[in-house]
């Protein structure tokens, strides 16, 4: 069966750092693009929220939102379809694509990326991202396997509450 990248939360962070954030288990890809059109506004010249997705989140295939850790999944070849089909259409109708062709390639792009990176990867690995803009003025991406502490975990410096 094939892999693919899933949006996975252990906490309410993600909402807290994101402008929005993804839902738990959709599907995800990195989705550099949507900073490199200047979704939010030039990367240089991003803070806050916005600026926390550039540097490390993920893209959801759904609500569009943002993950810091995405988990490697089986998933069908139609799933993965559904997933070029809902990134296509996002590209056409909010991105801008010059046409629906130029948006089924540039989908069907980022998904083979993200397909690419979970392939190699065992079921249930976590991915983080880093994003940069280097100096020529193009983001770089580089990725890492996230690995649970070893036999003495760090101390717990805050918790997450959320508000009523």
């Amino acid at each position: 069966m094939p892999r693919f990248l899933r949006a996975i939360r252990f906490d309410a962070s993600d909402s807290h750092v994101f402008p929005a954030a993804a839902l738990e288990n959709e599907w995800a890809i990195p989705g550099s693009f949507v900073f490199a059109l200047g979704r939010f506004g030039p990367p240089a010249d991003l803070s806050g929220k916005e600026r926390q997705a550039l540097v490390s989140g993920f893209l959801a295939l759904g609500s569009f939102g943002f993950s810091t850790i995405v988990s490697v999944a089986d998933a069908s070849e139609e799933q993965i379809a559904d997933c070029e089909d809902v990134l296509a259409e996002y590209l056409a109708s909010n991105v801008g694509a010059p046409s629906e062709e130029a948006a089924r390639a540039a989908a069907r792009e980022e998904i083979a990326f993200a397909r690419e990176l979970a392939e190699g990867a065992a079921l249930n690995t976590l991915l983080a991202l880093s994003r940069e803009i280097g100096d020529d003025g193009e983001l770089k991406e580089s990725f890492h396997i996230v690995t649970p502490p070893g036999d003495k975990p760090h101390a717990r410096i805050w918790d997450v509450v959320e508000e009523p």
